[in-house]
């Protein structure tokens, strides 16, 4: 008979480097998770009940989206930040929401926070800033090119740049003649006063520029933070504004104001429009925007 061949160790005793691994260690997969983009996340919830519950955590999300907007902690707790998530990175911008047969083309700038609730709009990128007192809004626009706002929401703001058709034009073939600065609380489209068309934009003081502008410039700025070193990044024009013969539009944006500038060919001048909506009547202002079109 042959010989009975004797088995050193047991299969079970096996020195792989998964022993003792578990695949429903949560805080690993918390982790892992933190790596991951917004589709992939929703990718791996839908793997089974177990990394769905995990996935739907809203630490997850809150990260990522913190992560993916460029921001600290903020100051202010939101809920739900899955959807924030979605609202902030489905592609979603407001002009899909109303007038979408005037848009042309938009740009993503990013994020910032609005600590207080007095917002400095302006159209003049020019340092210092002196906050002129006892004039009312129209001198201030025309004097200075800038306006202060009251009762904003504190918060993520989010900034776009759209480029529409001019308002008073109805053909297709319009090259777009108007851009504008639009930026928006985060909260802002999952708000259902807003989803419903309840909350609309009002006009709240415009002017004429009647003389050849070297550019299209619009800033929004926390006025809190006018003179934090990182705001003042903005008035350094040279650092991010392009070259005379760049025609491309560039932004700027720091964790307490957001600003663009486009530079311009020949043209008699530029119509100016600050716009702000409401969360109802004596709600807190949710929205913003600085248009410009030219003359």
């Amino acid at each position: 008979m042959g010989k009975r061949m004797r088995r050193e160790k047991s299969i079970c005793c096996c020195n792989s480097p998964l022993a003792g691994f578990s695949w429903y260690e949560e805080d690993i997969w918390t982790e892992i998770a933190k790596h991951l983009d917004g589709k992939s996340l929703v990718m791996l919830g839908t793997t089974n009940k177990w990394f769905h519950c995990l996935i739907m955590e809203d630490s997850i999300w809150k990260f990522a989206c913190l992560r993916d907007l460029q921001l600290p902690e903020p100051q202010h707790t939101f809920l739900n930040w899955i959807k924030l998530y979605a609202s902030a990175f489905d592609g979603s911008h407001s002009f899909m929401f109303r007038q979408q047969e005037k848009h042309i083309d938009w740009m993503r700038i990013g994020a910032f926070f609005l600590d207080s609730p007095i917002a400095l709009l302006a159209e003049k990128l020019s340092c210092p800033l002196k906050i002129p007192q006892g004039e009312n809004l129209g001198k201030t626009l025309e004097s200075c090119g800038f306006c202060i706002l009251n009762n904003i929401k504190t918060g993520i703001w989010i900034a776009d740049l759209q480029l529409v058709r001019c308002p008073v034009c109805d053909l297709n073939t319009c090259d777009g003649t108007m851009q504008t600065l639009d930026a928006r609380h985060i909260e802002l489209f999952l708000s259902e006063g807003y989803r419903d068309g309840s909350w609309e934009y009002q006009i709240i003081g415009s002017h004429d520029i009647k003389k050849h502008a070297d550019g299209a410039s619009a800033g929004i700025f926390d006025i809190k933070h006018l003179n934090d070193s990182s705001t003042s990044e903005i008035f350094n024009l040279k650092s991010w504004v392009g070259k005379p013969n760049d025609w491309q539009p560039k932004a700027m944006i720091t964790l307490h104001a957001v600003a663009i500038n486009t530079n311009l060919q020949e043209n008699e001048g530029l119509h100016v429009k600050y716009q702000a909506m409401k969360a109802g009547p004596d709600g807190e202002v949710v929205s913003l925007r600085i248009s410009q079109q030219l003359l």
